[in-house]
């Protein structure tokens, strides 16, 4: 009896603390496991996060924002119009009127006018010229056709030996420069000036204006479309190009059109050009004739290109303006009869 005693107190117990341990050989098995698996996470650990970072879905950049650009200080648009209106207010202002050029010149009050108030107007005013001196700052020349003022109908009764005057036409050139937030001001006073030179007349790309004959094709379509264009004679869409939006002028300004020469880019003779194949193109300057309800006739040009389809010329659009030559100026144009 007291040797089984002694084999029961060395036995371990069958639970401890509530894990279920067996027997010593089992617990060290358990230990082994749990320290092999430890270490396989501790190594695996960075491959996992590496591998769980390159299988992230993509995310879209935030998008940048957009930079709003401004209207460019150098449009004429802008210093033009407020010098026409600075010239104005400055023609008509005189001696206790110095403050009506507040909105345009910042120093008016130092301004001292000694001239009659509102005895001139500018009926007319139009920028001519306007001139980048440097950033914001430009200077612009204004043509003013100014009128004496004292009569009901604008012109200054004459004295003794004096000729009755009308309108002149005058310059002046007025300094603006631009402020915070891209206010306009007038830098000086005007300043008056002579008629800016006239340019060199551009060369055009066209070949010599001939009149136009009764029997060319393309003749005939135009004949026919400024006839509906400027006189309301006809349909208009009759003469255009599929894809071709156009409207007639309305109301009507004219009672008849002749079509009276025509040039054509490539050639000297474009009456001898006859309608092509489907998508043929033809770059025309055309001169015409407009009389007006009174019978005072009007010349006109046009930059018009034709399209040929189904043998026969259509209108394909009215151009903002000719086709100028690629020669540079001054140079001699050479003429090739064709």
């Amino acid at each position: 009896m007291k040797r089984r005693k002694e084999r029961t107190e060395d036995a371990l117990p069958a639970e401890a603390g509530g894990w279920s341990l067996g027997s010593l050989g089992a617990a060290a098995n358990t230990v082994t496991v749990i320290r092999r698996t430890a270490w396989v996470l501790l190594v695996a650990g960075p491959v996992l996060a590496g591998w769980a970072l390159v299988s992230r879905p993509a995310v879209a950049p935030a998008a940048a924002p957009v930079r709003q650009e401004q209207p460019a200080a150098g449009q004429s648009a802008g210093p033009g119009g407020f010098a026409e209106l600075f010239v104005s207010a400055y023609l008509a202002a005189g001696e206790g009127t110095e403050e009506s050029l507040a909105p345009f010149l910042p120093n008016a009050r130092e301004v001292s006018l000694t001239a009659d108030p509102g005895v001139q107007r500018a009926q007319e005013l139009a920028a001519v010229r306007v001139r980048l001196v440097s950033s914001g700052y430009w200077s612009v020349t204004v043509a003013a056709r100014v009128a004496p003022v004292g009569t009901a109908d604008g012109k200054k009764e004459p004295g003794p030996g004096e000729v009755k005057a009308g309108p002149v036409l005058r310059y002046f050139q007025v300094p603006v420069r631009t402020g915070a937030g891209g206010a306009l001001a007038a830098a000086a006073l005007p300043a008056e000036v002579g008629a800016p030179l006239s340019g060199e007349a551009p060369s055009l790309a066209y070949g010599q204006s001939v009149p136009v004959r009764s029997t060319d094709p393309a003749a005939q379509t135009l004949t026919g479309f400024f006839a509906a264009y400027l006189a309301g004679s006809g349909e208009l869409d009759r003469y255009l190009s599929p894809g071709t939006a156009l409207a007639a002028v309305s109301p009507a300004p004219y009672t008849q059109v002749e079509v009276a020469r025509l040039a054509e880019v490539g050639t000297n003779d474009p009456g001898s050009v006859g309608p092509k194949s489907d998508g043929a193109r033809r770059q025309l300057l055309v001169d015409i004739t407009a009389s007006d309800t009174g019978g005072q006739k009007r010349p006109l040009a046009y930059a018009i290109t034709i399209t040929g389809r189904g043998g026969r010329w259509e209108i394909a659009s009215v151009e903002g303006a000719p086709v100028l030559s690629q020669e540079p100026a001054g140079a001699e144009k050479k003429e090739t009869a064709q």
